[in-house]
């Protein structure tokens, strides 16, 4: 059995390459006997949606990504939202978005927020994330777009938005 199901994968996977395959297995099928039943199917046909909006498997932009992310720190009640255009002066993201919490729980929380609703909203997690266990500055890298959730004083001590100053700024909402 296993070899029959190796076969099928490969012949999926030499079908088109750049499917993803999702392997679903039914152990309780009465009609299968004592062998579960194995079901190969690509992600979309799965209902899966990698990185893209729910109902199309467009991803979002790394705008509509900052502006998204913005939004949801807002629902939280961030403070001094802002988005930083990083294009013209890196190549490791396109956008920062900048904002501030009360105090480190309320960071904790504007992050949390943030976190949930790309995961939910847009199947999207971030790549790594630094800051949270202190709270006083969270950093969330989702390759495209980084969260920057300060407290007020932590944000007045490093000063993000003098240090980039000679960056445009883009519109919270379109």
């Amino acid at each position: 059995m296993p070899s029959l199901i190796a076969s099928h994968a490969m012949a999926a996977s030499a079908i088109a390459p750049f499917w993803s395959v999702v392997i679903e297995v039914n152990i309780a099928s009465a009609s299968a006997g004592p062998w579960p039943v194995w079901t190969v199917r690509t992600d979309s046909e799965a209902g899966y949606n990698w990185g893209g909006r729910k109902g199309t498997s467009e991803p979002l932009n790394s705008l509509e990504q900052a502006r998204r992310i913005a939004g949801l720190a807002e629902e939280k009640l961030a403070q001094d939202i802002l988005i930083l255009d990083m294009r013209p002066v890196c190549t490791y993201t396109d956008f920062f978005v900048l904002c501030s919490g009360q105090n480190a729980r309320q960071t904790k929380a504007i992050y949390d927020e943030v976190r949930q609703g790309l995961k939910h909203g847009e199947d999207l997690l971030p790549f790594s994330v630094d800051g949270g266990a202190e709270g006083t500055w969270i950093v969330a890298d989702y390759l495209d777009v980084v969260l920057h959730v300060f407290t007020p004083e932590t944000r007045e001590y490093y000063r993000l938005e003098e240090l980039w100053e000679d960056v445009p700024s883009v519109e919270l909402a379109i």
